[in-house]
């Protein structure tokens, strides 16, 4: 199975997917925008026009989060370890345990809150609008790039998808090491079976500006 999805931790230094991260075997991935507009009955709208009216006002409001389904395997993992970059074999059971107590720990511990997660989807196009490197309207999935799956549009700030946007806070990405989805874990549950020492999992994650 091909890992896609990757949990960063606090530790890590933004461009790297091969220390301070934890990599999922994950077998459905869906994500979930919810827009929160105010909206009210326009008064005596529907004497005048025949049809009532309602008003809405954007606020610029979304609730954004991801839910994921897997397993977890016995796997490799890189950590930094008083600065020094340590690699072991952890069971899947300390690996459901790692990633529990991650959850349970606070933004401050940095070694065990994740603050990012990453899942890798094949690209086309670009933030330019344009095809990506060699590739062509006969370029497949399989010739795309592989980014990290976030919130932006396409183009500068007032340009592409952005015409309207002065101030942007975040980029489209075009390598699979540029940023995925900040926030936190809200809720994360696995089973431990004792025909299988493999764990399946289930986890949400919250899109978040986290502080401190």
């Amino acid at each position: 199975m091909t890992t896609y999805v990757y949990l960063k931790t606090q530790n890590n230094n933004g461009n790297d997917l091969t220390k301070n991260v934890i990599p999922l075997n994950v077998t459905s991935v869906s994500v979930s925008v919810s827009k929160t507009i105010p909206a009210f009955p326009v008064p005596l709208s529907g004497i005048a026009t025949g049809e009532s009216i309602t008003a809405a006002l954007d606020l610029g409001m979304a609730d954004k989060s991801v839910s994921i389904q897997g397993i977890i395997l016995d796997t490799l993992i890189t950590k930094t370890i008083d600065g020094t970059d340590v690699t072991r074999k952890y069971s899947a059971h300390e690996v459901a345990q790692m990633i529990a107590s991650g959850v349970d720990s606070t933004s401050l511990a940095k070694s065990q809150a994740f603050s990012e997660l990453v899942i890798l989807y094949p690209s086309l196009v670009g933030d330019d609008h344009e095809y990506r490197s060699g590739l062509s309207d006969a370029s497949t999935r399989e010739d795309g790039t592989n980014i990290p799956f976030n919130f932006s549009s396409r183009g500068e700030n007032g340009k592409g998808d952005n015409q309207g946007v002065p101030a942007k806070i975040s980029s489209f990405p075009d390598v699979q090491t540029d940023t995925g989805l900040t926030g936190f874990i809200r809720s994360f549950s696995f089973d431990i079976n004792s025909e299988s020492y493999e764990i399946s999992f289930s986890l949400e994650f919250q899109s978040a500006q986290v502080a401190p």
